[in-house]
């Protein structure tokens, strides 16, 4: 039988292009170039499969012109918010993602953001980079102690859980907003509190983090009306998506001094930033780099050829996703 025709839309580790290149008649972008919208749609009209990325908008339009081929697509990702699962759904067209491999990548990234922001490391770094400091001194670059404060976690899935288990490390208490309440044992081992009103936990919180997927429902759910339910002192942290946060009622949080800074790996205009923003020194500003370990985009990779190979063979994939998942 002839190998199944795999369009990859943006470079991916070596070792994954090579295991998909002797498995299938993989089409490679080994420029990294994005695609565009037009040049997708030629493409997809003749393959058996496709592997999108965040950074690709799989939208009802870009699934219409997919030839009859075309029955799985296997996301390089765990978020799936850029594709349109119903029109998928409806098209006949399977779609997987790769869960549970970059738990541990994102949930260290999230820490990284809980010690930064509140300690004003990244203002420190570029301090020291344009040789502005003279020295050290009682009252400079004072920010705030971790060991203590109150962390809100916005959506208590596996990396919810995970960045619990470190934040418990560093003497935080964890506080929690989920759609259903964790499991007892669970909940007992991170001392999590949990909070059924989203609207009640933010009015308490020190720090914020977004850990829930994007969705119609999440959209926006930290909108300027929440935001100012914040104390002042409180730092957001969001590794999750941009658009859970209304990014411009954010940035006039920041700089009018309505909360005390934020952590950002991700962005409502990706790769956009909001130009507020770019001009604020107490919010931290990082490119994305929530699963980018080499182990984890390796592991990513695998996910998606384990789907493609299952699928292929008829079988049923491990990863699949609908519409009601999200």
């Amino acid at each position: 039988m002839a190998k199944p025709t795999v369009l990859v839309t943006r470079k991916l580790p070596e070792a994954v292009e090579t295991r998909m290149m002797e498995l299938f008649d993989a089409r490679l972008n080994l420029d990294d170039v994005p695609m565009g919208r037009a040049e997708l749609k030629a493409a997809i009209a003749t393959v058996d499969a496709l592997v999108p990325t965040v950074t690709d908008t799989i939208d009802a339009d870009i699934i219409s012109a997919a030839g009859p081929k075309l029955k799985i697509i296997a996301n390089f990702g765990v978020g799936v918010n850029h594709i349109d699962l119903a029109a998928a759904t409806a098209k006949g067209i399977t779609v997987t993602n790769t869960p549970d491999v970059l738990t541990e990548d994102t949930a260290d990234l999230a820490m990284a953001l809980v010690l930064m922001a509140p300690r004003r490391l990244s203002e420190g770094e570029r301090l020291v980079r344009d040789g502005k400091w003279t020295g050290w001194a009682p009252t400079q670059h004072l920010g705030y102690r971790i060991n203590g404060k109150r962390l809100g976690i916005i959506g208590m899935g596996r990396i919810g859980v995970a960045l619990a288990r470190r934040a418990r490390g560093f003497g935080v208490a964890v506080h929690y907003h989920n759609r259903q309440r964790i499991a007892d044992a669970l909940e007992t081992e991170l001392e999590a509190t949990y909070w059924q009103s989203l609207d009640q936990m933010l009015a308490h919180m020190d720090i914020l983090s977004i850990n829930c997927p994007l969705t119609a429902e999440t959209k926006h759910l930290l909108s300027e009306a929440r935001l100012k339910r914040l104390p002042k002192h409180c730092f957001i942290i969001n590794t999750s998506r941009g658009g859970i946060i209304d990014e411009a009622a954010l940035a006039k949080a920041l700089r009018n001094g309505d909360i005390a800074g934020a952590g950002l790996d991700v962005y409502e205009g990706e790769p956009k930033v909001n130009e507020e923003l770019l001009k604020l020194d107490n919010v931290v500003l990082l490119p994305h780099l929530g699963s980018a370990t080499l182990e984890g985009r390796i592991a990513m990779g695998e996910k998606v050829i384990v789907n493609l190979r299952t699928h292929a063979d008829g079988h049923k994939p491990p990863d699949r996703v609908l519409p009601s998942d999200f």
